[in-house]
């Protein structure tokens, strides 16, 4: 990670954006503030950045189209601020790749805890320069059903070369599946060696997690073969060699 993150902030009500971007900076982050999408969108076309920050609840654009649109073009980490009300949007917003999510009003020391967490678990970003210049070592690559995990560059790709979007939870969980071959692991298990048990998110939203991931790798999604569920255990990857 960077020494100094830049984080953006999207909220439309100024005095919350500018409350949570005074924390921030505070402690040592860049931050830009943005009060919608068309703001947020002219930032990131000119640089991305390392988290951002979104308000689900805004009256110009709804925050769950901003992630759809973000997630599509890119793996920026996003932790989601919701009313509490909320808790479809909640899931919505995982299930279309928001790395975690923090009621409002939210208590600025929790925000910013998340937002280490999810740093953490992003990991550092490398220049795609570099990782052409020095092609991932045999042992970095990791089969998964119809891809390949690259665990140095923490990109997934398929047997032509083509890259496919993986949020850095989806990554943490994968590598630890690698780590872990042909062993049932626990949902509470699977958190715990993903460095994500201070996020409660997660603990709601790892089947999903686990159904995202399942449509990228598995030949059948319907009929799970390479991370299969484990009744009343809970998941186990199944390497290529040993399902043959």
């Amino acid at each position: 990670m960077s020494q100094n993150p830049h984080i953006i902030v999207v909220d439309d009500e100024a005095p919350a954006r500018e409350m949570v971007g005074d924390y921030l900076k505070m402690h040592g982050f860049s931050v830009t503030l943005c009060d919608g999408g068309k703001s947020l969108r002219a930032e990131i076309g000119v640089k991305l950045p390392d988290l951002v920050v979104l308000d689900l609840n805004m009256p110009e654009e709804d925050g769950l189209s901003i992630i759809r649109d973000l997630k599509a073009k890119s793996n920026v980490p996003v932790i989601m601020l919701t009313a509490t009300a909320s808790p479809i949007d909640r899931v919505v917003g995982l299930e279309l790749g928001a790395d975690d999510y923090i009621a409002k009003p939210c208590e600025l020391r929790e925000l910013m805890a998340r937002i280490r967490s999810v740093l953490r678990r992003a990991g550092p970003a490398k220049p795609a320069e570099a990782a052409a210049e020095k092609p991932a070592a045999k042992e970095q690559l990791v089969r998964f059903g119809t891809k390949w995990l690259d665990l140095e560059a923490q990109a997934l790709r398929d047997d032509d070369g083509n890259e496919h979007p993986l949020t850095a939870s989806e990554f943490g969980l994968l590598k630890v599946f690698a780590a872990n071959p042909k062993r049932v692991l626990s949902r509470e298990r699977l958190l715990e060696l993903a460095n994500a048990r201070d996020a409660e998110a997660f603990d709601r939203a790892v089947d999903l997690r686990i159904m995202r991931i399942r449509r990228k790798i598995e030949p059948d999604p319907t009929r799970p073969a390479v991370i299969r569920t484990i009744r009343g255990g809970g998941y186990l990857f199944s390497p290529a060699s040993d399902r043959a």
